[in-house]
């Protein structure tokens, strides 16, 4: 048989839909479990940008449009490639949607945060003076030095600073929260002095 499902005997496939054609549920259940994993191997086979979600989702959009056209099934005839030419056009189509969508998509490689304030989408300078900065961060109390150092200076994730300073991830974002609003605080307090 074509297509990776030679291992499944078509006779046995064609036997459950005929079944299934004739109210058996069992059989119909039967049959899904059998053909699915025969769908993802197709797939897989057609495409190489399949992503897991995408090949599921695609499986059972197959598997859907299967159950609407079971009555069209002739028993008589070999089963799989009926499946597989309903397979194709469900890949056809979905081929054809992600051309449109593409279609209109633009490749950049920089992506900027905007914010509807234009004062936030400004670039601002870096601040001017690392001593008095370092003098201002030696000020903090503790647990928002450490927030601060290992969020912002170290760059580490939220779940990194987390395991590595014992903070719960909420205290955590207020400590880095706290700290950035006194160290603002200060140092325009010193520049304008």
């Amino acid at each position: 048989m074509a297509d990776g499902a030679d291992f499944i005997q078509d006779g046995h496939l064609r036997a459950l839909m005929r079944a299934a054609q004739d109210g058996d549920r069992q059989a119909y259940e039967t049959l899904l479990r059998t053909i699915a994993p025969v769908l993802r191997r197709f797939l897989m086979s057609r495409t190489r940008t399949i992503s897991g979600q995408d090949l599921e989702d695609l499986v059972q959009d197959i598997l859907l449009s299967m159950h609407q056209a079971r009555r069209t099934y002739d028993p008589d005839r070999p089963f799989l490639p009926w499946l597989l030419a309903i397979a194709r056009h469900r890949l056809t189509d979905r081929g054809r949607r992600q051309a449109r969508l593409w279609k209109h998509e633009v490749v950049v490689e920089y992506l900027p945060e905007t914010f509807s304030e234009p004062e936030a989408n400004k670039i601002l300078e870096a601040y001017g003076d690392p001593e008095a900065l370092r003098v201002s961060m030696a000020d903090l109390p503790k647990g928002q030095r450490t927030a601060l150092d290992l969020m912002k200076i170290r760059g580490l994730s939220l779940a990194e600073a987390t395991r590595e300073s014992g903070m719960s991830s909420v205290a955590l974002r207020v400590a880095v929260h706290r700290a950035i609003k006194a160290l603002r605080a200060k140092l325009t307090k010193s520049e304008n002095d």
